[in-house]
């Protein structure tokens, strides 16, 4: 007997059909219910192996050559170990403003958005002095090719992610805030995590591989 055959007769044909209506049901979905989430993923993996190619192809040429640094020297620790402490701290706020996509409260989505974004510029503007410290030009041999490539890639992801964030906050002033909104921010913290955690081995490449 199929479900239909068991469902009494004195039953209303509405009510019978209640179970199929998903007129209520929200259009967007957070975490892997979001088709953005699948993409920021991909993005992450293929971002990933890309910088793990580069550290490897530091430690190949590193092996290969019979002075290392093979022209300049170390890159100076001052700004390389204030972005690290900015970049740890961005976390936190970080954190908050994901809970409070999820949460869908705009108040506090937007007041985390705002602290983000001032860390964030924070960061870049620090990243360009981590570049005038390098002791290295780009051109100037093995050594110098691959910090600045892998620096380069890093403040890539960095900026268009502080972008995209203070591009969300001022979506955040949009009345109302439409749900899928608060996706673009989840995914958006997400993906802020992805750089946080690549900056930590590139971190030591750039700035101890040389020195040890």
């Amino acid at each position: 007997m199929t479900r239909r055959e068991r469902i009494p007769a004195s039953v209303p044909a509405v009510r019978r059909g209640d179970a199929l209506d998903v007129a209520d049901l929200p259009s967007y979905g957070f975490a892997h219910r979001s088709l953005m989430w699948w993409g920021n993923a991909g993005m992450m993996a293929i971002e990933g192996v890309a910088f793990g190619f580069m550290i490897v192809i530091y430690f190949y040429l590193q092996s290969l050559s019979l002075q290392w640094p093979d022209a300049g020297k170390p890159a100076d620790l001052l700004f390389g170990n204030i972005n690290l402490a900015l970049i740890l701290a961005s976390a936190i706020p970080n954190y908050l403003a994901g809970r409070a996509a999820l949460d869908r409260d705009t108040r506090r989505v937007r007041r985390w958005l705002y602290v983000c974004s001032i860390i964030g510029i924070a960061l870049c503007v620090v990243r360009w002095y981590e570049f005038t410290a390098l002791n290295v030009r780009w051109d100037d041999g093995a050594y110098g090719s691959t910090i600045w490539v892998l620096l380069g890639l890093h403040t890539f992801n960095l900026v268009t992610d502080v972008a995209d964030t203070m591009v969300l906050t001022a979506v955040t002033y949009s009345k109302p805030v439409e749900g899928k909104r608060f996706v673009d921010i989840a995914e958006n913290c997400g993906y802020w995590y992805f750089i946080v955690l690549t900056w930590l081995p590139i971190y030591v490449v750039v700035y101890w591989a040389a020195r040890f």
